[in-house]
C-alpha cells in the first residue's frame, strides 16, 4: 500500500510561531491526506521569536523520509545557521523531495543553495536583504508566493496560507482545498502573483468594490469587459481598474481569469461535461482559451487535471 504523503516542518534555532501552526493546521489536521512531523537539528526545546519554546519531537532523521519539507520563518537569533540541517536539506533536495517556505524561511532554503538561480518570494521587509545577502536568487518582493515546481517561497504571515493551500490544491486538487479553507475560515484561493499587500484590505460600504466581484462571480459564463465591470461599479474604466487593483491586489481581468480557472476547476472535479461545455460555463468560450488559460495557471491541461482528481459525478 503507498504511504500517505510525508510533510515534515524543520525549524532551525528560532522560529516564527505562527508560521510553524500554519502548516501545522493545513497538513497536520488532515491525517487521511498527510503524514505531519516536526523536526529540529536536534530534538528537544527551539525558541520562539514570540517569547516561549516549542517542544520539537524529532531530529533530521524525518528528513529522509520526507516526500515535501516546509521551513517556517526564522528569527534574528537563529543566525548562523548550523550547517547539519543545510546539508540534510540538499540532500533531501536531491532525492525528490519538494521543499517549500514560509516568510523568512527562504534565507535557510538560499543558504543551503536551492534557490540559486530561481525566483523566490519572502516578506517584503526582508526581501533586500535576502537579495542583498544571496545574489544568486532572484528576489520577487510583489507577490504572494512563488511556485517554482520542487521549490516553492511565500511571503510572510497569511501568505504561508496561500502557499499551503496551493500545495494541496495542487496534490489533492480544488474540492479537498476548498474544504481545508473552510475548516481554518480563510479565502479558498489567492494567485500567486497577487500583490503581498493592497491599499485598501478592508474597503468601506459605500465605496467598496466587494458588490461588483460578486456580480462578476455570478456571471463568469459572459464576455464580461472592464468596461461592464466599471459601469457596474458607477465609475469610469480608469478609475474601476485603479480601485480594483487597490482591493485586491491585482487586476479586474486578471482576477476573473483565476476565478473562471476556479470554476473550471470545479466543474472538472465534480462532473462529466465535456472540456468544450466546460470552457463554456466557466467563461473561456472554447476548449483552445480553457487550455491556454488552464496550463498557464496550473501547469497541467484540464483533461490531465480531471484524469488526476476526478471526484464523484455531481449535478453541475
Amino acid at each position: 500500500m503507498a504511504h500517505r504523503h510525508r510533510v515534515a516542518a524543520l525549524v532551525v534555532n528560532e522560529v516564527v510561531a505562527f508560521d510553524l501552526a500554519i502548516p501545522a493546521q493545513v497538513f497536520g489536521r488532515e491525517p487521511d491526506l498527510y503524514d505531519w512531523v516536526v523536526c529540529a537539528p536536534e530534538p528537544g526545546p527551539v525558541a520562539a521569536e514570540t517569547g516561549f519554546d516549542v517542544l520539537v519531537p524529532h531530529g533530521l532523521e524525518a528528513l529522509a523520509e520526507a516526500d515535501t519539507i516546509i521551513i517556517p520563518g526564522i528569527g534574528d537569533r537563529a543566525w548562523p545557521l548550523p550547517p547539519e540541517p543545510l546539508e540534510a536539506l540538499r540532500e533531501a533536495s536531491t532525492r525528490g523531495a519538494r521543499v517549500a517556505s514560509i516568510c523568512t524561511g527562504a534565507f535557510v532554503l538560499a543558504a543551503a543553495g536551492l534557490l540559486d538561480g530561481r525566483r523566490a518570494a519572502t516578506h517584503w521587509r526582508y526581501a533586500a536583504l535576502l537579495a542583498r545577502e544571496f545574489p544568486a536568487v532572484e528576489v520577487d518582493a510583489d507577490v504572494l508566493y512563488v511556485d517554482d515546481g520542487d521549490v516553492l517561497t511565500s511571503a510572510g504571515v497569511a501568505a504561508g496560507i496561500d502557499l499551503c493551500l496551493h500545495i494541496v490544491r495542487g496534490d489533492h486538487g480544488a474540492e479537498v482545498a476548498n474544504a481545508i479553507a473552510r475548516r481554518i475560515v480563510v479565502a479558498a484561493h489567492r494567485e500567486g502573483g497577487q500583490a503581498q499587500f493592497v491599499e485598501r484590505p478592508l474597503p468601506d460600504e459605500d465605496g467598496g468594490l466587494a458588490a461588483t466581484r460578486a456580480w462578476m462571480e455570478e456571471r463568469l459564463d459572459e464576455p464580461l469587459t472592464v468596461e461592464a465591470m466599471a459601469g457596474h461599479a458607477a465609475c469610469s474604466p480608469r478609475s474601476f481598474a485603479r480601485r480594483f487593483r487597490a482591493e485586491t491586489g491585482t487586476t479586474p481581468l486578471q482576477w476573473l481569469i483565476g476565478r473562471r480557472v476556479a470554476e473550471a476547476q470545479r466543474l472538472l472535479e465534480r462532473t462529466e461535461l465535456p472540456v468544450e461545455e466546460v470552457a463554456t460555463r466557466s467563461g473561456f468560450g472554447t476548449a483552445a482559451a480553457l487550455r491556454q488559460h488552464f496550463g498557464r495557471a496550473l501547469s497541467t491541461s484540464p483533461t490531465a487535471y480531471r484524469r488526476t482528481f476526478r471526484a464523484q459525478p455531481d449535478a453541475a
